[in-house]
């Protein structure tokens, strides 16, 4: 997609949220249902996805971790706003790759320490570009990457989670 289908594709929406703000805010969902054994089925609506117990916690491997898919969501997040940036100024990536790691201490989430977090204690997004754009374009594209990325935005100013319940009768 060049720069300029890019504006044209996004100004009208632009336009709309400016003029009725309230348009511009969306409920995006997720669901699961409760799996066999210690497991979840999350339906990305792409694909159904069973998540498990890591194997640092006593699971097999077989199901998907989500510790990892959170670094899934964040990398594809990241991937997309940074292709997009790239498009709209008009910097030429050959190619390249995005990866993600988090340091876990697993002695939290089993209760094994109270000292020691439940989550990620350190995350780390790396940006392998194949371009010739000048440094100061790949600095501006990099920057303006992790201002658009929703998820990165997330995990650095979390989001207040409300839990909610109900349970059958």
């Amino acid at each position: 997609m060049k720069s300029e289908e890019l504006r044209e594709l996004q100004a009208p929406l632009k336009e709309k949220y400016r003029e009725n703000p309230e348009e511009a805010v969306i409920t995006l969902r997720a669901k699961g249902a409760i799996g066999e054994g210690i497991t979840c089925r999350v339906d990305t609506g792409k694909a159904l996805v069973e998540a498990g117990l890591h194997p640092a916690t006593g699971g097999n491997g077989l199901a998907a971790c989500s510790g990892d898919m959170l670094l899934e969501a964040l990398v594809a997040c990241a991937g997309v706003t940074l292709k997009a940036v790239a498009t709209a100024l008009e910097i030429e990536l050959r190619g390249g790759t995005i990866s993600a790691e988090g340091d876990l201490d697993f002695r939290g989430t089993l209760g094994v320490s109270k000292e020691a977090p439940v989550g990620f204690s350190r995350i780390r997004l790396n940006f392998d570009l194949d371009t010739d754009a000048p440094e100061d374009k790949v600095a501006t594209l990099l920057r303006l990457t992790e201002r658009y990325c929703v998820v990165k935005q997330t995990i650095e100013r979390p989001t207040p989670v409300d839990v909610l319940h109900t349970v059958a009768t």
